[in-house]
């Protein structure tokens, strides 16, 4: 079976956000289920955006929508696992916003999962099409500040 292999981006903006692996968070083998973890990685990106002075509703004055998600599985993740979410977003070549995250358990420092998603910014006044993002954010993450 071929697997993704996601190379997750050193040399990008970063940002680093704690979660707990709650009790209801866990499926029916016990360990932490695929639709929390994207929740949680969900969380951690809202943070990350947060902190850039945006939102998946307004990133210069646009909605983001995700267009494509790929999430590749390390290990698993148990109630009460400290997880350190580590969101990079390097500066795009394009329209879409590569947004990648890397899950590590605190514990034990092991990589629980690595992902990536594409945000592009939709104009609602226009149908929805898709549009360029704001020089305004573009530049923040080319600072190289992390946060």
């Amino acid at each position: 079976m071929e697997r993704i292999k996601l190379e997750f981006p050193e040399h990008a903006w970063r940002h680093v956000h704690t979660l707990s692996v709650r009790v209801g968070d866990m499926n029916y083998a016990q360990h932490l289920g695929h639709d929390t973890l994207i929740s949680l990685l969900h969380e951690a990106r809202a943070a990350a955006l947060a902190t850039l002075g945006a939102s998946e509703r307004n990133v210069g004055g646009f909605p983001g929508v995700v267009g494509e998600l790929a999430v590749q599985y390390q290990a698993e993740a148990y109630w009460p696992d400290v997880l350190e979410v580590t969101t990079a977003i390097p500066v795009p070549e394009g329209k879409g916003l590569k947004v990648f995250h890397r899950m590590v358990r605190r514990s034990d420092r092991r990589q629980v999962a690595t992902a990536m998603l594409t945000m592009l910014l939709v104009d609602p006044s226009r149908g929805g099409k898709v549009v360029s993002l704001p020089e305004s954010f573009l530049s923040q993450l080319g600072s190289g500040e992390f946060a």
